[in-house]
């Protein structure tokens, strides 16, 4: 369920800012309404924090992969070993700028050998003029008779390197080498030491892995000291008193309440109005608190006045899950990747169990269907695996003596089924939300509930070609369509008329609803032709392995590996869509919450 919340304002002496600020912390219950973004000491925290995170990063750099460090705690000055470590960074990027360059200058003067630059100036002085260019031979060939100038080849071969005395070649291709500050000999050498200062940095960094805890540390209290300076400058002032607003869930008022006493805060608690936009704390019933890794993972939360959905969402997923992954065998593996998992961590998380439910369900499905890494042999060959299997939904209709289309049509029927079903669910808990407020709108609800049930017939009609009522069909969305136009802009307070033009203003829109409300319908067929598509996919790289054992084994790991792959993220686009769009914009749900993160130390989250 979304816990209800209430909007509290604490007020306090200006004198007490910091005070009050550090209590607020300590209370650790109230959500800031508006935090500043940027104070003064938030901007002096961040320049720290960077600055850690810079010596982080060069830990982490230094770390060998998958390596394990036993961290030791810092017993020298952390201030000091920080500041050496971050001059050290610094060294550690000039140097690899510096030997970027020096390699590039490497490369460009072998070509023509350790000559030295010192050498070159002191015969320019001498009157000695040296020229060097690459050009190529064809194009040397053409001018190198010329009496403009005089030219030694150093290197010859399709790009030449010419020596010119006291002249110079201008045109004809020829590309004048610069030398530089220092000989090859001393670029080389140069190189060679930068390299191994280079190593000698990344060995000192290396020594410093096991105190890599006390960084990350410092980087969290840094992130602490940011936020409460955020929240220090968010406070309103007013002369001498300072005031702050956030957000307590109803059930702990009377915990805040205490706290407030032994603090000195005056404080002023109100319900939350339409024009507020609290946050949203979902409480999960019991075992559907297994749902809530998908949803941080999906990065969604529900608005304030919006439904909690993880029930429903628990219960279709696992189904869904099961039918686009279509495979008891995959299931078997899911479920001893599972159980790998919790032998591994010695403990069940919500993830691990949802991965037993979902394996489970994936069995249980593919049972029922007689699926077992998308082979019929092994039907054959276990008899037994064959009394479980249901004919209306089976992939091999054969086996069980059932007609193929029959079984196909079945199954078309039962995802149809589930779509009205699932779409039906929305409006009935529309309808149970809105009665108590008594709101009209329940009405156009009842409506879209009349339009599915009928249209679900229509669509049984156009694609499996069941037998349909078509009058029935004719005059039950027209009374559903009329319902919500008249019903739809209704609402606690409206006057009926008002709420009435306002639902007939948007007949084009309903319209186009109804329509989209069969294309909801329809589009739960996704589940049959995805499972089918899986089915295919692994029977094929069988049919391949078969042809060419012992080798095509390997063939058929590979295979039944990559099409889990892509059923799980058939399940991502599809078994999630299903739920977030279809059934939620049944709903009316947005998803436009944002989640109840009250200030606290960091420790405590």
């Amino acid at each position: 369920m979304i816990e209800p919340m209430k909007k509290v304002t604490i007020f306090s002496l200006k004198e007490r800012r910091q005070s009050t600020t550090e209590e607020l912390r300590r209370l650790g219950l109230m959500h800031i309404e508006s935090m500043t973004l940027k104070s003064e000491g938030a901007v002096l925290e961040e320049a720290k924090k960077a600055e850690l995170e810079k010596v982080l990063a060069e830990l982490e750099e230094v770390k060998e992969k998958k390596e394990k460090v036993d961290p030791l705690e810092l017993k020298v000055s952390f201030d000091e070993t920080e500041k050496a470590l971050l001059a050290l960074s610094e060294e550690k990027k000039a140097l690899s700028e510096e030997i970027s360059r020096l390699t590039v200058e490497k490369e460009r003067l072998e070509a023509f050998g350790n000559l030295e630059p010192s050498l070159v100036e002191s015969l320019r002085k001498e009157d000695i003029d040296l020229h060097f260019y690459t050009i190529s031979d064809k194009d040397y060939r053409k001018i190198k008779d010329s009496d403009e100038f005089t030219s030694i080849v150093l290197k010859g071969g399709k790009q030449s390197i010419v020596m010119t005395v006291n002249s110079e070649i201008s045109g004809s291709g020829a590309i004048e080498f610069l030398l530089g500050s220092m000989s090859l000999e001393e670029v080389s050498r140069k190189l060679d030491l930068d390299n191994i200062r280079l190593a000698e940095i990344k060995r000192t960094f290396r020594s410093y892995l096991p105190y890599e805890n006390e960084w990350i540390k410092r980087i969290r209290e840094r992130e602490e000291n940011i936020r409460f300076e955020n929240v220090k400058s968010s406070a309103f002032e007013d002369g001498d008193v300072i005031y702050i607003t956030g957000y307590i869930p109803s059930k702990k008022i009377e915990d805040f309440k205490k706290e407030a006493l032994s603090f000195s805060w005056a404080y002023l608690i109100d319900d939350i109005k339409d024009e507020d936009n609290p946050p949203t704390l979902v409480t999960y019933p019991g075992f559907v608190r297994i749902i809530k890794p998908v949803f941080d993972i999906l990065g969604v939360v529900p608005g304030y006045r919006e439904y909690d959905i993880s029930t429903y969402f628990l219960l279709f997923f696992s189904l869904f899950f099961a039918m686009i992954i279509g495979d008891a065998g995959y299931g078997i593996v899911f479920l001893i990747a599972a159980i790998v998992m919790h032998i591994k961590s010695r403990k069940a998380s919500d993830i691990n169990i949802l991965l037993y439910v979902l394996s489970f369900t994936t069995i249980i499905w593919g049972a029922l269907t007689g699926t077992y890494f998308g082979s019929e042999a092994i039907l054959l060959k276990f008899p037994f695996l064959q009394k479980l299997i249901l004919p209306a939904v089976t992939n091999f209709p054969d086996v069980v003596g059932v007609d193929s289309d029959w079984a196909q049509n079945m199954l078309m029927k039962f995802c149809f089924i589930l779509g009205a079903v699932q779409l039906s669910l929305a409006c009935v808990l529309n309808i149970i939300h809105k009665v108590p407020r008594k709101d009209l709108s329940w009405v156009a609800d009842l409506g879209w509930l009349i339009d599915i049930v009928l249209l679900y017939l229509l669509v049984l009609y156009l694609v499996i070609g069941a037998a349909c009522p078509f009058r029935l069909v004719v005059i039950g969305v027209a009374t559903g369509f009329v319902l919500v136009c008249c019903f739809s802009g209704q609402g606690p307070g409206i006057p009926f008329v008002k709420g009435l033009l306002a639902g007939l203003g948007g007949f084009f829109t309903t319209f186009l609803n109804t329509v989209s409300c069969m294309s909801n319908i329809m589009s739960y067929i996704r589940l049959f032709a995805v499972g089918m598509a899986s089915l295919a996919i692994a029977q094929s790289f069988n049919d391949m392995g078969a042809g060419f054992m012992p080798i095509g084994v390997v063939v058929i790991i590979l295979g039944h590996v990559l099409n889990i792959v892509m059923g799980l993220l058939s399940v991502i686009v599809h078994g999630v869509r299903l739920n977030l769009l279809e059934f939620s914009g049944q709903l009316g749900i947005e998803w436009s919450g944002y989640e109840y993160d009250p200030f606290r130390k960091v420790e405590e989250k």
